[in-house]
């Protein structure tokens, strides 16, 4: 069985319109739909008890944020062997999760997956935070099967084939409970922004693989919480990819590649300057030193290095991307198998 768990903080507009979809589509002989309340201080949690009997209820005191909301909700699904971490505005199509149980039972070496991730305003889109799966390139850089940076490219069938990927979206993850908690689950120092990629990492070092189903179809709004321009975001994101290097790289190039980074980082300050947005060059600023305060939390480095590991780890998307013009992950990885 599996617990579909959908963390919410005051997120009664969104549980009352895309809830009834999960509920639809969640058969109980294969799972059960849970909402693990953060502390909300709106209507959230009347609704559920008028609207939405059906679904199981898991109120916390405060806000813990994601990475650690879902470690709490995930300890106490005791009696669930797979999770899935599910955004509250998320809109399956039917059979999305029979496709994404099927696939884990069939490939006992994969530990998550995720699904096909559209945009729920114009489902010809790969959606930005996940698309179609997701990888690293040499210098921590996120990329999808789907979406590289800005660009998310329209679904032709072109990403339909299941395949290993880097990193499962946080939008729709299912995960095996046993992995997760034997990996650390969620980091919760990230507080939200990249600790679905850092939990993924951890579980590739452990050996298994992750992997993108798209088969299994979703529909995610994206942005319910923090808009792309939001210095708090930014602040997150840059503040959490240093940690997730820092933490998961060995000795042998860690220095090394964080130091290409933070010069990379630089360059991305002088940009948010230069156009006067200084929110943003702010929080650049405040994610390398909140990094150097707490990078030494991590003492324990694995040996092998995951950045080299595989071609699509070895690209550089900032030179193919602004450089070269390469939009589509297809484009990148064209280049990529003739070099």
């Amino acid at each position: 069985m599996t617990a579909v768990i959908i963390l919410n903080w005051n997120g009664e507009r969104l549980l009352a319109e895309f809830l009834p979809e999960v509920v639809r589509t969640v058969a109980p002989s294969l799972g059960r739909v849970i909402v693990a309340d953060n502390g909300s201080t709106d209507g959230s949690l009347e609704l559920l008890a008028r609207d939405f009997p059906e679904v199981e209820v898991w109120a916390f005191d405060k806000n813990y944020g994601f990475a650690e909301g879902y470690n709490r909700a995930i300890e106490m699904a005791k009696d669930y062997t797979n999770v899935v971490l599910l955004n509250s505005d998320v809109a399956p199509d039917a059979g999305w999760l029979e496709a994404l149980t099927d696939y884990m039972e069939k490939h006992p070496e994969v530990a998550a997956c995720q699904p096909k991730l559209l945009s729920y305003k114009n489902p010809k889109l790969f959606e930005y935070a996940g698309a179609a799966g997701g990888h690293l390139d040499r210098n921590g850089y996120p990329y999808c099967r789907g979406r590289i940076f800005a660009t998310c490219e329209e679904d032709h069938g072109q990403y339909d084939e299941p395949e290993k990927v880097s990193w499962a979206s946080g939008a729709c993850l299912m995960v095996r409970r046993e992995l997760y908690l034997r990996a650390g689950g969620l980091d919760k120092d990230f507080f939200a922004h990249m600790e679905e990629i850092d939990l993924c990492w951890r579980l590739r070092l452990l050996g298994y693989d992750i992997a993108a189903v798209p088969s299994a179809r979703v529909r995610h709004l994206g942005g319910g919480s923090l808009p792309a321009e939001n210095p708090r975001k930014t602040y997150l994101n840059f503040r959490n990819n240093l940690l997730m290097l820092h933490k998961n790289l060995p000795d042998a190039t860690r220095r090394q590649k964080l130091f290409r980074r933070r010069l990379l980082d630089t360059v991305a300050w002088a940009k948010f300057v230069a156009t006067l947005d200084f929110g943003n060059a702010g929080a650049v600023v405040r994610a390398h030193t909140d990094f150097r305060k707490m990078r030494g939390r991590y003492t324990s480095h694995p040996d092998k290095d995951l950045l080299e590991s595989t071609p699509e780890s070895r690209v550089n998307i900032l030179t193919s991307y602004y450089l070269r013009g390469k939009k589509k992950y297809s484009e990148l990885m064209k280049r990529q198998k003739k070099s």
